[in-house]
């Protein structure tokens, strides 16, 4: 069984998170997942991406996160990827930074509302911020943890996570995810890209707690004129 192509596009996936700006340092992972063969890929711990190769890229088990293929340890944040593949069955690729200004929210334990139709043609709704994790959480499984607590947002939330496919982690950073490597890539940069934008507005406004979010109709019409069963926006057959 070979893992060439996965590793492939899983190390440029990691490349790409560089070149968008969204990672400095070693700041950063990027995973692809292969149902069919029911692994995961997943950058290695620490190694710089400049020196980053498609055979470091580590292969693991979807069902047991043991490793399957590649001599480097895997990303610490591993146990999250996993744990939200195994929850979250259409995410294909988690992207996971710490971009300047949604690792601000996180930070700062803000969600990012939909103020604007650049946030509604990606996200229908809220961001959300995650809680703090509690001390026993942090002293145990702290990576698996994290992935707990992420589901357990959307569960209490409410929220889909096909639909709002991004998260802020309280005190930590953003994670995003797609059905496929460009997708999770995107939804990663538009993350970003809405927190700048949202703090600009909220600056502009003289205010933040009373930020409102838009319409429920224009909402509406700008996420499903792109997702779902009546979508209508771009070519036909294009993803």
């Amino acid at each position: 069984m070979s893992f060439d192509a996965l590793k492939k596009t899983c190390h440029r996936l990691n490349l790409a998170i560089v070149e968008a700006g969204l990672v400095k340092l070693t700041w950063g992972n990027a995973s692809l997942v292969d149902r069919a063969q029911n692994v995961m890929a997943i950058k290695p711990s620490g190694v710089p991406y400049a020196m980053l190769s498609p055979d470091d890229i580590v292969i693991l088990s979807l069902a047991t996160g043991e490793r399957v293929e590649g001599a480097k340890n895997p990303s610490s944040d591993t146990p999250t990827h996993l744990h939200l593949y195994q929850q979250f069955p259409n995410v294909g690729a988690i992207v996971h930074t710490h971009s300047d200004y949604a690792t601000s929210f996180a930070q700062a334990l803000v969600d990012l509302p939909c103020m604007g139709t650049t946030h509604a043609d990606h996200f229908y709704g809220t961001i959300p911020c995650t809680r703090h994790m509690r001390p026993d959480e942090i002293a145990g499984e702290y990576e698996l943890n994290t992935g707990k607590v992420i589901v357990e947002t959307f569960r209490k939330r409410s929220i889909n996570p096909d639909q709002v496919p991004a998260v802020l982690v309280a005190g930590h950073a953003p994670f995003a995810w797609g059905a496929t490597a460009d997708k999770a890539l995107e939804n990663a940069i538009v993350v970003e890209y809405v927190a700048k934008m949202q703090l600009q507005a909220c600056t502009l406004r003289g205010k933040f707690t009373d930020a409102e979010p838009i319409p429920q109709a224009l909402l509406d019409k700008h996420f499903l004129r792109k997702h779902g069963p009546r979508a209508y926006y771009g070519q036909p057959g294009a993803t």
